[in-house]
């Protein structure tokens, strides 16, 4: 029997507007306590489960650090990076589990519409840009900044595994 050490990483392909590769990121996430303590609630104390998760970047502008005590609505080391057209926070489609991971098939893309630099991601019950509601699940930073501009895409597969 083994023991359950759960953790997430990331993959992001970034493109510029012609579809050409301009880098691969790979980093893991941390998982925040409100996120861990989500999941255990809804395993073991009868709370209603996450249908839908959302990915969102970390803007690198007024970034201090992460912290196991993030939630949506207090994390004041970090703010959200909105500049990307999609409307709302990009739904994460996760696949059936399978050999103690999950993971998204298709991936979570954002076309960039402005100029950024980007420290991280992370992952979340709401899908409005800049909101403050919902779970919190993990955070995480690039190995280094990523600076993006109008046109660019990043494309995003995340994995959880135990």
């Amino acid at each position: 029997m083994s023991a359950i050490k759960m953790s997430g990483r990331y993959h992001v392909e970034h493109l510029d507007k012609n579809g050409t590769l301009k880098g691969t990121y790979e980093f893991p996430n941390g998982i925040v306590d409100v996120g861990m303590n989500h999941i255990l609630d809804t395993q073991f104390h009868d709370t209603t489960a996450v249908s839908t998760w959302y990915i969102a970047l970390v803007d690198n502008d007024s970034f201090s650090t992460f912290a196991n005590a993030d939630t949506m609505a207090s994390h004041t080391g970090w703010i959200e990076a909105t500049t990307y057209t999609q409307t709302d926070r990009v739904e994460w489609v996760e696949g059936a589990a399978s050999g103690r991971s999950i993971t998204n098939a298709v991936t979570v893309d954002f076309s960039i519409n402005a100029t950024v630099t980007l420290k991280g991601i992370f992952v979340t019950s709401d899908n409005t840009k800049s909101g403050t509601l919902g779970t919190l699940w993990s955070t995480a930073s690039f190995a280094s900044n990523v600076s993006a501009v109008n046109g660019d895409t990043l494309k995003i597969t995340y994995t959880v595994s135990g």
